[in-house]
């Protein structure tokens, strides 16, 4: 049977802002929240020196990387980025590990009807990577994505390159679908992605359930 949300929703962007978790896995208790303008030195301070963790897979930029992440930087990109939360256009979340900042997950490109779709990206310091926390997170964000937010589909793009990143979406249950081939300038050139997806048809329980199943996170 089809999935459409509830037409109370037509126009409005539910499900925002929204504080998600928490969730304990074996790197630390994982919340999600808007992010906020205070958020700017920790953000400065992990992207900074994360340049060989963060750069070959992220979209290319004007400027110098430190340019483009220093703390003056952050306050333009925060009221962009609420400016994008108040007219439902996408749901930016800070990535906090023990009540601290350590990344971010972004819900972006909002579409609703007749779509109800969007896409998750996402990225944490290199000081806590590989711990299952951004697994973690992103769940925390689909399920509230097929559920308060209402939508169908959430994307995520990734270079195959990126082995990181695509064991997240794999443990998830994101399903492979194909290749864009010279989707986005990363890293100096047009570079592949692979483009992965969920629709809440594809889950037998929810994306948290999936890893507190399987062992991987703890509700607290």
């Amino acid at each position: 049977m089809a999935h459409f949300p509830d037409s109370t929703r037509l126009g409005r962007h539910p499900g925002w802002p929204a504080t998600l978790g928490p969730l304990r896995t074996s790197g630390g208790v994982v919340r999600l929240r808007p992010v906020r303008l205070r958020d700017g030195g920790r953000w400065s301070d992990i992207r900074t020196r994360d340049e060989r963790h963060l750069g070959p897979w992220e979209p290319d930029a004007p400027g110098l990387w430190a340019q483009r992440n220093t703390v003056v930087e952050w306050p333009a990109r925060w009221s962009a980025l609420r400016a994008i939360g108040r007219r439902g256009m996408g749901l930016p979340f800070a990535l906090l590990v023990d009540d601290q900042f350590v990344g971010q997950v972004m819900i972006g490109n909002v579409l609703r009807d007749p779509l109800w779709s969007g896409y998750v990206g996402y990225w944490i310091g290199s000081h806590v990577a590989g711990r299952g926390l951004t697994t973690a997170a992103v769940a925390l964000a689909v399920d509230h994505c097929f559920g308060p937010v209402g939508l169908h589909r959430i994307e995520a793009t990734v270079r195959p390159e990126n082995h990181s990143s695509r064991r997240v979406l794999i443990k998830l249950g994101f399903r492979e679908e194909g290749l864009f081939r010279r989707y986005l300038n990363v890293d100096g050139a047009w570079r592949d992605h692979l483009i992965y997806a969920m629709t809440p048809e594809d889950l037998e329980h929810s994306v948290v359930e999936r890893l507190v199943r399987r062992g991987l996170a703890e509700r607290v």
